[in-house]
């Protein structure tokens, strides 16, 4: 009991410590970058801002997938569509602000849509030059889809590897149907060129900073959420299902509820990410449905130890900035080193890095219980005690001549 205690104390620390960090980081970063000049070794290049603010984007995507794989058991490999969509909502935003400074001069069309002589917009497209719409739409659009996906398949008894894989069927179908032009998103070139957001110029170092200080707040936010849910009642539910679904549908609960709202809230989280990915990167195409973008959250959220919130965050930062040394170094040889991780993971590191750090620590802490008696209970001394001997048997003396022993008298 008093162990238990201890471990989730310990966790609300880390937990803590880590909204802190963010924090401290959404404040520090930006002064860095525009405040301090660029002859000074500390400050922040441009480039590196546009970089950490897009992994910090995976940091949180990565942590709406230990939501439903690490605490719920479900394993994920479309989350890349909840983040795409997240992404061209607010990419369509940003193709409503720039007006009649496209290369078309159109005030209304973006250029696509004069490119492929489209003569109107698109109803789905109306309402997307309101920042609040496009807000509401990164939320709405991949929270929708989880939740009629999720419907069908947690009611179905869907579990295990054919989840997985109708899960990464989901993700290609939206592939191939945003590869069409016909769709009305910019088919194979996708979005991009943009300009404005609320009125700031998209590539300057400000604005940059700001988006910066946006995701790193995103992502605390996203943890404190998350750490919420999970030490609720709900939470404790949550992982009864992951490790005894039949027991607790025997009790009374309805799993797939349980399963849906987690796996709504996590596309809701993935589709944020998304939207705030796609003004730091610039554009954003059907490449981002791509199935192998999924497979790489999950590498990323195995890395840093699934179940333990903290764990995919370290696993994101990580894996994407030895991409970025090694895509540059040895570009040829990335997606084996991708695949090799994955493999050294699962054979040696099976509870990621921050599960083997917590395994590391308990075995520790319980040497040390063991060898040191608890305070304010005395040692326990062992006395021998004397042995009582058994009293011999009264017999007869044996007579010395070698003959017959005689009766007592």
């Amino acid at each position: 009991m008093m162990t238990g205690r201890f471990f989730a104390a310990g966790a609300d620390r880390r937990i803590a410590i880590t909204i802190a960090i963010l924090l401290a980081v959404a404040i520090v970063v930006p002064i860095l970058n525009i405040a301090v000049p660029p002859a000074s070794a500390f400050h922040v290049p441009a480039y590196i801002v546009a970089l950490v603010g897009k992994y910090l984007c995976y940091a949180l995507l990565a942590l709406a997938l230990d939501l439903v794989w690490g605490y719920c058991g479900i394993l994920s490999l479309g989350h890349g569509a909840f983040f795409a969509l997240g992404g061209y909502a607010m990419g369509m935003y940003l193709m409503r602000q720039i007006g009649e400074r496209g290369v078309y001069g159109n005030p209304l069309l973006p250029d696509f849509m004069v490119f492929l002589n489209w003569k109107e917009l698109p109803w789905f497209w109306h309402g997307f030059d309101h920042f609040w719409f496009a807000a509401l739409m990164v939320m709405l659009v991949p929270g929708l889809l989880a939740f009629i996906f999720g419907w069908f398949a947690f009611r179905s008894r869907v579990t295990g590897v054919y989840l997985s894989i109708i899960t990464q069927a989901m993700t290609y179908a939206l592939l191939l149907a945003f590869f069409r032009n016909d769709m009305g998103f910019g088919g194979n070139n996708g979005l991009t060129d943009f300009k404005d957001i609320l009125g700031f110029n998209v590539q300057a170092n400000t604005t940059r900073s700001a988006l910066f200080a946006a995701s790193a707040i995103a992502l605390a936010l996203g943890v404190f959420i998350t750490w919420r849910i999970i030490g609720s009642k709900y939470g404790k539910l949550l992982m009864a299902v992951r490790d005894a679904e039949s027991r607790t549908r025997f009790l009374g609960w309805r799993a797939e509820n349980v399963k849906l709202f987690a796996f709504t809230v996590s596309a809701v989280m993935a589709g944020v990410a998304g939207a705030l990915y796609v003004p730091q990167v610039g554009i954003i195409n059907p490449g981002e449905f791509d199935p192998a973008n999924s497979i790489e959250v999950v590498v990323w959220t195995a890395v840093g130890g699934r179940g333990t919130l903290v764990g995919p965050i370290i696993g994101a930062l990580l894996v994407n900035g030895g991409k970025s040394w090694f895509t540059g170094a040895f570009p040829e040889f990335w997606l084996f080193a991708l695949g090799g991780l994955f493999v050294a993971v699962t054979l040696f590191l099976p509870k990621g890095i921050v599960g083997m750090w917590d395994q590391w620590q308990n075995s520790r802490r319980e040497r040390r219980a063991a060898a040191t008696p608890e305070q304010g209970i005395p040692p326990i001394v062992e006395v021998a005690m004397p042995v009582k001997q058994k009293p011999a048997a009264k017999s007869s003396p044996t007579p010395l001549d070698g003959g017959e022993p005689q009766p007592a008298e």
